[in-house]
């Protein structure tokens, strides 16, 4: 009897972790899912590709300081206005590439709204000769499904962090977060 005790307990950690990632990988699907079937894709592909890397923070490290609300929604409005904003001003050039991606960094590093897969948004914006307004629906709006699907899924499935965990967390949190300054 006692053998059998202690087994469960030597067992419990793994099947915790099969389940979280169960939960996980299935909230990931249900988010995206419904992502691709009201943002469009078929006619709009390349505009929600950041999304799927946004579900892996919302999903997998949802308790990041780059998943909260802040950077998700700050990071992609941001680097969506950036890529169209450049492409209008000064059209299609490696370099402008170079620049939209550089000023987007600059924006979520300044702004602290730092969200790793809005990184994608300006060379995808520029790839596509898209304007504002053809970008911003399908991504804020994939953005806002996928949040939402979040916040209901943690909720729902026992044994899931809350999101969002903190509403206004800066990302990064500290001048140093990177690594890349001295703290």
């Amino acid at each position: 009897m006692h053998a059998e005790g202690e087994q469960r307990s030597r067992n419990a950690p793994w099947v915790k972790a099969v389940f979280r990632l169960a939960a996980s990988t299935a909230g990931a699907a249900l988010g995206l899912s419904l992502v691709l079937t009201f943002a469009d894709p078929p006619t709009l592909p390349l505009f929600v590709s950041s999304i799927g890397g946004s579900a892996v923070f919302l999903f997998a490290l949802s308790a990041t300081p780059a998943a909260q609300p802040r950077a998700l929604f700050g990071g992609h409005t941001g680097s969506v206005l950036i890529g169209s904003l450049c492409f209008q001003m000064f059209g299609d050039a490696l370099w402008v590439y170079v620049l939209a991606l550089v000023m987007t960094l600059i924006y979520m590093l300044l702004t602290k709204t730092v969200h790793p897969p809005a990184g994608a948004n300006p060379l995808i914006v520029m790839h596509a000769h898209a304007t504002l307004a053809a970008v911003m629906q399908p991504v804020l709006f994939g953005v806002v499904i996928l949040a939402l699907v979040a916040a209901a899924w943690s909720r729902l499935v026992p044994g899931m962090l809350p999101y969002p965990s903190r509403w206004f967390e800066e990302s990064p949190p500290t001048l140093s977060w990177g690594g890349w300054i001295d703290p």
